[in-house]
Order: structure tokens, then sequence, then C-alpha cells
């Protein structure tokens, strides 16, 4: 069984998008003049962004010490492209448009490095894996082919993150800077598409 939101439990999944719509999410973006139904749209169960203007959606929750699984994939026929998962999500226009969070990238071959955006964190062999904001991931071979589904599942325990992509471990932090916040998909530059969006509470 998959509760609403607002009867979260411990251990119980929490469907954070319906399927149907986007009940539960607000946009933000870049053009101000832009609309949400401008950029993303539902069809058939998949939530599909056509990456421009850029800008992003945020759960209206916020939420700490979960595991978020969830599927996406860029659409046949594209060359892939930019997109990202944003954990703990807090104040806007931390950097640019994008607001204080923990990037999670999906950026086509470099899914699971992490970008902090106004925050910090720790990775193991710094010295050969942090690059500016960017901390690089521990594999570029665990995405599936574009067209193809692939499945990321993000685990936020207390200041530490692990990232696997289709069962690959590719990534873990410890020491994030924040620890609590709305969960974020981002509008930068190419058609996305997303689907079975789900937050499992864990215990503290």
């Amino acid at each position: 069984m998959i509760l609403s939101p607002c009867l979260a439990l411990a251990g119980e999944p929490v469907a954070l998008f319906n399927g149907n719509d986007l009940s539960g999410w607000t946009a933000v973006l870049a053009d101000e003049n832009a609309k949400a139904e401008d950029v993303w749209s539902v069809h058939d169960g998949v939530l599909h962004c056509k990456g421009q203007p850029v800008g992003y959606i945020k759960t209206e929750k916020e939420y700490s010490n979960y595991e978020l699984s969830l599927q996406w994939r860029f659409p046949q026929g594209s060359q892939g492209g930019n997109s990202g998962v944003l954990v703990h999500t807090s104040e806007p226009g931390a950097i640019g448009i994008w607001p204080k969070s923990i990037e999670v990238q999906l950026h086509r071959g470099d899914a699971g490095d992490f970008w902090v955006i106004g925050t910090d964190l720790n990775v193991k062999n710094e010295e050969e894996r942090k690059m500016g904001r960017r901390h690089l991931n521990l594999t570029d071979d665990s995405e599936n082919p574009i067209g193809e589904w692939n499945t990321m599942v993000i685990v936020c325990q207390k200041d530490r993150i692990t990232v696997t992509v289709n069962g690959d471990l590719v990534n873990e932090a410890s020491d994030c800077s924040v620890t609590a916040g709305a969960i974020s998909l981002q509008s930068e530059g190419a058609p996305i598409e997303f689907r079975e969006i789900v937050l499992t509470p864990l215990d503290e």
C-alpha cells in the first residue's frame, strides 16, 4: 500500500507523484512569464519535462531521513542531456535559479554525481573526485541506453546520502551540511521523463 504524504509512517511508501497531475508540487521557472504546464505535463502515468525554460518543480512538503526511488529516461531519439534530483531543497536562488540543495546528477553519462548548491558534503578520495562544486560518481556505466527506463534510489539518513542507479552503488556522501528540505526535479535544457516517484520514510 502506498500512502499519501500526510499519512507517512516510517517504512510506509509515499507516492510523491500520483501519475495524473502535479498535485503536491510547485514550479519555479527562470522565465517569470512561463507557466508550469509550458514545461511539465503528465500523460499515461509519466511526468514529461520539456527542459525549457530552465527551473524546477519542488514538493510542497519537506522531508528528512528517507529513501527516495524514482525512474527516469531521456526520450527515444533524443541526445540525452541534463537534469537532476535536488534533495534537501530550501532557500531559492542560491546559485542563479537553483535553490539551496544537494543535486544528484541525472546528466547523461554522469548519473549520480553530486553537485552542491550553497551546501557542502564530503566524499571519499576527495583529492581525486572533487572538482569545485562537483563530486564525481563511482561509475559512469550504470545507465541504460537512451529511451530505456533507469531506476535511481537515494537514501538520505541524517547527514549521509547514498545513491544507486539500476542497482549499482554510484555515490556516497557524509557530513552533509543540510539534512532536510523539499525534493525537486530540474528542467535543465533537455526533454526528460519521470515516473514512480516514491518516498519511504526511515527511522531517525
